[in-house]
């Protein structure tokens, strides 16, 4: 078994290389261009919420309270009448993403807390580079991607996001992988 503390720079080191990739795909490549459409008359649809003043938060809409209301005539007729929608709603104002990048980065940081913890404890210092590579790959790709499938099966997100998203979470674990097996201790 290998300590631990011993994979601080594996872990910070990924959690960098990871970062850097990341902002590639998103802000260089076309990848995730298309992932979020415009909605139709978006202004008017803005216009005619506005009022409103959502805060912030996750909303579905229909929402029933109960099974019970679920089943009831009303419930259905809106379901029929739509729209049937999940939406985030944000802060009015500018988008700050300095706290979204540093949260992110955050979860970089404990993904290959929990890679090393989970490698460490099945492979002894000195194992090979492809033994390493297999169960610090495995562990990250379940921490980047294990979970998006979910947001298509339940929400209906758009399959197209979330396998694309998915292909990111394969490189973001081979990088995450490759850095391990680089600096396991030897």
């Amino acid at each position: 078994m290998t300590v631990l503390h011993a994979l601080w720079l594996p872990i910070l080191l990924s959690s960098v290389f990871v970062f850097i990739a990341s902002a590639i795909i998103h802000m260089v490549l076309p990848w995730h261009k298309s992932d979020y459409s415009k909605m139709p008359n978006e202004d008017k649809v803005m216009d005619a919420i506005r009022p409103f003043a959502i805060p912030p938060g996750d909303y579905m809409v229909p929402n029933c309270s109960s099974m019970e209301e679920m089943r009831t005539p009303e419930f259905a007729a809106k379901l029929k009448n739509g729209p049937v929608l999940v939406a985030t709603v944000y802060p009015n104002g500018r988008m700050q993403m300095g706290k979204s990048l540093a949260l992110w980065f955050l979860y970089l940081v404990v993904v290959g807390y929990f890679a090393a913890y989970v490698t460490c404890h099945a492979l002894p210092a000195g194992a090979s580079y492809r033994h390493v590579f297999r169960f610090a790959g495995v562990t990250s790709f379940l921490a980047y991607a294990g979970a998006l499938w979910q947001m298509s099966i339940w929400y209906r997100r758009s399959w197209i996001t979330t396998i694309k998203t998915t292909i990111d979470g394969l490189i973001f674990a081979g990088l995450t992988a490759g850095t391990f097996g680089w600096l396991w201790p030897r």
